[in-house]
């Protein structure tokens, strides 16, 4: 039985990584995102801003016989379409990590990054980063937090107490990005181009597009790149002591959110998408949390 399930989790997880590449982006999108203009400054901030997600209950996974632009793999189980998970409190980066943020990690630090991830415009969402890029940024970012003495009081409180700074789980990011009435997009039930970059040339500056109803008050959890977890890819219904075991094992790993390119089905709050954690694309970013251990 359960080889069964490990053959049956390899295959979905092939076919989502598939997913990926059917929706990755043309050379000539890549060359208009690296070298698109910056625009608000709204990301030159030496930190990420973290917001605080309270714990409880919602909704997650969708079912494809009440949303017809589900995909497959977020049905929660055979006979169910979402299930309910509650997490305890985390906080969450308001706005995906920038290039500039990245920047300032890469330059004092001895991890070899990808040169393209330097490239972009600094006030844009930093991309060509892999799961280990990523997780090196938050063991560096933790260390700063920890000894800065422009972290906010509540969040160096935290860090002392032992909480740590991390990607967020797959479950943690979509509580997240949909809030507790398990809405398909974080600003509603319908697409809309003004509330998040995709189907688009390129990426946008973190924050380009205002969202005002969004929960938690984050921005771009829709488009612009997709964002590494800290959940290894599995077939649902969801449990969080999965994200602990069998991590020394082969594994694509959970990104949510879509990017630039990608059509709306592809942006919606609960869309997954998987990749093998040394992928660096020009469509792949993270954004932070802060967890307790």
């Amino acid at each position: 039985m359960r080889e069964a399930v490990g053959v049956a989790m390899r295959r979905r997880a092939a076919l989502s990584a598939v997913l990926l590449l059917l929706l990755a982006p043309t050379r000539a999108q890549v060359a208009r995102a690296q070298g698109g203009p910056g625009a608000p400054a709204v990301s030159g901030a030496r930190f990420p801003e973290l917001v605080e997600v309270p714990g409880g209950p919602f909704v997650m996974g969708a079912d494809p016989a009440t949303d017809p632009s589900a995909f497959d793999n977020e049905r929660w189980s055979p006979t169910q379409g979402t299930g309910t998970v509650d997490l305890p409190t985390f906080y969450i980066a308001r706005h995906e990590v920038t290039v500039a943020q990245f920047t300032a990690f890469a330059r004092v630090s001895p991890w070899k990054v990808d040169p393209n991830a330097l490239a972009g415009p600094p006030t844009h969402p930093v991309a060509f980063v892999s799961w280990p890029d990523a997780l090196a940024y938050c063991r560096w970012l933790e260390g700063q937090l920890k000894s800065s003495p422009d972290t906010p009081a509540h969040v160096k409180q935290l860090l002392a107490e032992g909480w740590r700074v991390t990607l967020p789980s797959e479950a943690q990011w979509e509580k997240a990005a949909r809030g507790t009435d398990g809405r398909r997009y974080p600003w509603g039930s319908e697409p809309r181009r003004d509330r998040a970059n995709y189907e688009n040339q390129g990426t946008a500056a973190v924050g380009t597009y205002p969202c005002p109803e969004c929960p938690y008050g984050l921005a771009d959890m829709s488009g612009n790149v997709w964002e590494w977890t800290s959940s290894p890819y599995q077939p649902y219904p969801y449990d969080p002591s999965d994200d602990r075991a069998n991590l020394e094992a082969d594994a694509l790993w959970v990104m949510r959110g879509g990017h630039f390119g990608d059509p709306a089905r592809t942006v919606r709050a609960s869309a997954r998408g998987a990749a093998d954690p040394g992928a660096r694309r020009p469509f792949i970013g993270f954004r932070v949390a802060l967890v307790k251990r």
